[in-house]
């Protein structure tokens, strides 16, 4: 499905990032008035509700008490907190004391369906629209194999009870007047992982959800959110820990401006942070890693392989296709590689991954990455925290410092559909020159999927496969700020400017020792 509402901001975009602002300016606030009681904190969050939705007139739905509850679940999400649900009263905050602790991460599930704010969506079922002409020839009824189809005051009716949902029918008719309506965030889903309950609305197998927050970002109802930990964050921040943000190559662009390394350094610093990184030098050390598995691997000891930057991708691969889960690349990721690298010199820091990926929330909860990364924040909760701390990013001054100027081009452009893989092949041509390599990629866990049983047929023996979970790449994650095709070009005017090219020519060559790996190192599930 085509991602129409990416780029466009909604009055759902608003409420949201709305939420995420008002949830981290209350946790700013703690630390601000050290007078504060738990007392003082809960009527803070038990008011919100009524500041995000104020008056006693609905704006988007029957009642503004509907409304409030929305709202209500959407704070609790973005502290990291289950919802709360129908079937008792409790503090918007409650729970909150117990999220905030060294070990915790958050309780699954990540992506929630607020079950009240769900439309009930019709999903797979075709009907008959006012387009319909009553035509002599009747081609819908003469094709229908069921005979579902009849026809009353001139008009076609189709009988759902009869219908098998074969679409012969629309396909058939001169006047496109069949409709398939198809739920829109289970068209979405590449795992179709989201089916109904017994009330017709959206719900989620989480047993084959990937996080991929698909499903979120095209739900026209703003009915499905991901947990977020600003709190969290927020909270080591105020409370004096060292806390650094690594920041993955899709950032460019995201905050307004065009890439400006000076302001984003800025920014992070007004909101607390000791330092921040750049991911794309763990692309590097990725890409030298991925390379090296390659020619050692394939053909001698698997026909193809798949890389591994992409969590939502290379679970559904090996979740489906389990048989050949070694074919997947067992390289850690840039994330986790360029969290080992920060904690080499900063062991106590926190260490806060900042990207465009829900997937990523799920990556760092795995056991050989949670002492690696302990927070995971979208540029959309991102800017959240910068809108509480009133920080406009495009009238920040410069620090006079040079850009992030360790990782390659090729490095950053991991961002946009295609740069991973491109970037594997220019290390082999140099590290490798005898060795040809061809490579397949796919964009959508749908594509994807086609891709990897093409490739179990024998179309792509020795090939390398790209697989990137949302349509774009990275720039099109589920927590980004800007339409795709602006922060694709954004990323690779970005990726032009650095004095390295290619993963081998970057300033951190010394480094490539972090890839030796143990067992408790390896990238897993």
């Amino acid at each position: 499905m085509a991602d129409t509402m990416r780029g466009v901001y909604t009055n759902l975009t608003d409420i949201r990032r709305r939420v995420f602002a008002e949830v981290a300016k209350i946790v700013y606030e703690t630390a601000e008035n050290p007078d504060w009681t738990d007392a003082d904190f809960d009527t803070r969050f038990e008011g919100l509700p009524y500041e995000i939705v104020p008056g006693e007139v609905a704006t988007y739905r029957e009642s503004v008490f509907l409304e409030r509850a929305i709202v209500e679940e959407r704070i609790r999400l973005a502290m990291g907190l289950n919802q709360k649900g129908v079937d008792r009263p409790i503090r918007v905050s409650e729970g909150l004391e117990d999220a905030t602790v060294a070990d915790s991460y958050y309780n699954p599930p990540l992506i929630n369906v607020i079950k009240f704010a769900c439309n009930a969506c019709k999903d797979n079922v075709y009907e008959v629209t006012d387009s319909c002409q009553g035509c002599l020839a009747h081609p819908c009824r003469e094709i229908c194999r069921k005979q579902a189809i009849s026809f009353h005051n001139k008009r076609a009716v189709i009988d759902q009870e009869k219908c098998i949902k074969c679409g012969l029918c629309a396909r058939t008719c001169p006047y496109q007047a069949i409709h398939h309506h198809i739920r829109p965030c289970a068209e979405a889903c590449g795992m179709k992982a989201i089916g109904s309950d017994e009330y017709g609305r959206a719900e989620i197998d989480q047993e084959r959800c990937v996080s991929c927050g698909q499903c979120l970002i095209n739900c026209p109802f703003g009915a499905i959110a991901d947990k977020s930990q600003i709190a969290q964050v927020i909270f080591s921040i105020v409370g004096g820990e060292e806390v650094i943000a690594i920041v993955a190559p899709a950032f460019v662009g995201q905050f307004g401006g065009k890439g400006n390394v000076g302001k984003l350094r800025h920014a992070f610093a007004q909101l607390g942070f000791s330092g921040v990184e750049e991911v794309a030098i763990g692309a590097d050390l990725c890409t030298v890693e991925e390379a090296d598995d390659f020619v050692e691997e394939v053909p001698n000891h698997i026909p193809f392989m798949g890389t591994s930057c992409c969590p939502a991708w290379s679970s559904m691969a090996k979740m489906e296709f389990p048989e050949h889960s070694e074919c997947i690349s067992m390289a850690l990721t840039p994330m986790v590689l360029t969290a080992r690298m920060v904690r080499a010199n900063h062991p106590k820091a926190k260490i806060v991954f900042v990207g465009p990926c829900s997937a990523k929330k799920l990556e760092a909860m795995r056991r050989s990455v949670r002492s690696e990364v302990d927070f995971v924040l979208t540029f959309e909760e991102m800017a959240g925290m910068m809108s509480a701390k009133d920080i406009d990013y495009l009238k920040l001054e410069d620090d006079n410092k040079s850009d992030f100027d360790v990782a390659s081009e090729d490095g950053r452009n991991f961002a946009v559909s295609g740069g991973v893989a491109n970037a594997v092949v220019n290390v082999i041509k140099e590290k490798y020159p005898d060795r040809e390599v061809q490579v397949a990629n796919a964009e959508g866990l749908e594509n994807c999927r086609k891709m990897i049983r093409d490739a179990i047929r024998g179309k792509y023996d020795g090939y390398l496969l790209e697989g990137m979970a949302c349509p774009g790449g990275c720039v099109a994650g589920p927590g980004t700020l800007q339409a795709i095709n602006k922060s694709a070009a954004a990323v690779k005017r970005y990726a032009k400017k650095s004095p390295h090219k290619h993963a081998m020519d970057n300033a951190y060559r010394s480094l490539i020792h972090m890839l030796e790996r143990d067992e408790d190192g390896k990238h897993e599930e």
